[in-house]
């Protein structure tokens, strides 16, 4: 042993001797004062390298450490040498069990974003088709053939021509037309693209 530390040791009493010390069954305040003085700086040291540097999680650990240590003051009285070690084993023990149990618990999910969406409204759909299909009844019976064979069938512009039995050019004209009289029959009744 050092020459320093041993002056270090005859200055300021240890926590492991106040233990031994202590024979009453309720650790006193001097006790724990004691504990606080000699090993909060270092456990909490250590406990930051286990949490990686997260101050308050480390001080939590450290405070629920101590308590520990005040709640088993009699088991720790029993104990020969110092109570560092039996600090350090509770501390890590409370961060792993700390961890296991977040990962155990399911990562909580915000509901903010699902009230942000809009659900699927029925009544405007509904309300849509009836716009659309009195929007088509305004077009001209050729142009609203053409418009249901390519748009609502989803046919190219050869099977619509071959279904219709026209040319695919006539086709293309009458959908260009039809899509054209079909946006100013929608702006009649306030819909806009």
């Amino acid at each position: 042993m050092r020459k320093d530390s041993a002056v270090a040791d005859e200055r300021r009493p240890r926590a492991r001797h106040r233990m031994s010390q202590s024979s009453s069954t309720e650790p006193d305040e001097e006790l724990m004062r004691a504990l606080y003085r000699e090993h909060a700086g270092p456990l909490l040291a250590y406990v930051l390298r286990l949490v990686a540097g997260d101050r308050q999680r480390a001080e939590d650990v450290v405070q629920e450490t101590l308590i520990r240590a005040w709640k088993n003051a009699g088991q720790l009285n029993r104990a020969t040498g110092s109570v560092r070690p039996w600090l350090v084993t509770v501390a890590r023990r409370i961060v792993i069990d700390g961890h296991r149990s977040r990962q155990a618990r399911p990562q909580e999910v915000d509901p903010s974003p699902l009230e942000v969406i809009p659900a699927e409204d029925e009544i405007d759909k509904a309300l849509w088709l009836m716009t659309l299909s009195d929007a088509l009844d305004d077009l001209t019976p050729a142009h609203r053939e053409v418009l249901v064979e390519t748009y609502f069938k989803g046919r190219t512009v050869n099977e619509a021509a071959e279904t219709l039995g026209i040319p695919s050019g006539t086709v293309r004209s009458r959908v260009f037309y039809a899509l054209r009289s079909m946006k100013l029959a929608l702006e009649e009744r306030g819909v806009t693209a």
